[in-house]
């Protein structure tokens, strides 16, 4: 006779535990950044901006319709919509998109060429002197005010004059006289932060002075430089056209939005929107650094709340909520 040794249905049989649920991952601050950044219209439309003309800027040999340099007497200052051109032609026959298109690459390649040049000399120089202190930090300080104290425009005139205006050359110049915001930025981080316990804690351990500087210190002084960086690409293409409008930057064959200005001023009374397509290029790029600098400065802001709806705010609380069963 066999025994039945499954329970029945009146048996109080103990209850299987249920596996603990799995609470979800938080938000790194990486992530956390673009929720705040995605968030900000200003900060979203300048990047789709600015996104629109680093693509026209790529793709602008399949998308100019015309090559810039491409002389027409026979079409020369045409209206937008004759002939098949676009936005019309300039006195020499060349077509206005095209060069716009063309302008794009150079005066963002300048931009961002400029502005990733001054953050590196001006991270290396400002970690150094906050981090040393001492007669590194008289130095370096000493030559950033000496910097500071010359006018930069004429300096940047007088050495393109010198030394020849070529693309190389002008990217260099405008590097070396507009890293010094950069380097006190980074100074001034460093200086709170080698205070810190965790630095202390580095030291104690064995850590060497550069990996310090470059693991540990720099991670924490990034927001603020990444916010840096970004304002200057619009400050960099606002120095290289006004370099080309005074006829020391770009030259020709290569075209930029500063030279097309200068080369429009001559012909504003007969065709004024020569200059407008370039100003208007230099505008809306400007204008688009601008907003993506002012929110990415927001979304790394721990002061600046996230703007929830009460819908998403309850979804929130609900997911990562510890008081949650």
């Amino acid at each position: 006779m066999s025994t039945n040794l499954q329970p029945t249905a009146g048996t109080n049989a103990a209850p299987t535990p249920a596996p603990a649920a799995k609470s979800p991952k938080p938000m790194g601050p990486w992530r956390l950044t673009w929720n705040k950044f995605r968030r900000n219209p200003f900060a979203m439309s300048g990047l789709v901006v600015l996104s629109i003309f680093v693509i026209a800027a790529i793709f602008a040999p399949w998308l100019a319709p015309h090559k810039p340099d491409a002389v027409n007497y026979y079409a020369n200052s045409l209206k937008p919509g004759e002939q098949g051109y676009i936005l019309g032609t300039d006195e020499l026959g060349r077509d206005i998109l095209s060069r716009l298109l063309y302008s794009a690459r150079i005066s963002l390649s300048v931009g961002f060429a400029v502005a990733a040049g001054a953050v590196l000399i001006g991270t290396l120089i400002g970690s150094m002197s906050g981090f040393f202190g001492g007669w590194v930090d008289i130095i370096f300080m000493r030559w950033v005010d000496v910097m500071n104290s010359v006018p930069l425009l004429f300096l940047n005139i007088l050495i393109l004059a010198i030394f020849g205006d070529s693309f190389w050359y002008m990217i260099g110049i405008m590097i070396f006289t507009s890293w010094m915001g950069v380097a006190r930025l980074v100074r001034g981080s460093f200086l709170q932060l080698r205070e810190m316990q965790f630095v202390e804690a580095a030291k104690a351990i064995g850590v060497s002075s550069w990996g310090i500087i470059f693991r540990h210190l720099l991670r924490n002084a990034s927001f603020p430089i990444i916010v840096n960086a970004t304002l200057m690409v619009g400050g960099a293409i606002l120095a290289e056209s006004g370099l080309s409008y005074l006829g020391l930057g770009i030259q020709s064959p290569q075209t930029s939005w500063g030279q097309m200005l200068s080369k429009a001023q001559e012909f504003m009374l007969v065709d004024p929107m020569q200059g407008v397509y370039p100003g208007l290029c230099i505008l809306l790029v400007v204008l688009a650094v601008n907003f993506i600098g002012d929110g990415i400065r927001d979304a790394l802001d721990p002061r600046q709340k996230m703007h929830l709806s009460p819908r998403r705010l309850e979804q929130w609380r609900a997911k990562f909520s510890k008081s949650t069963k």
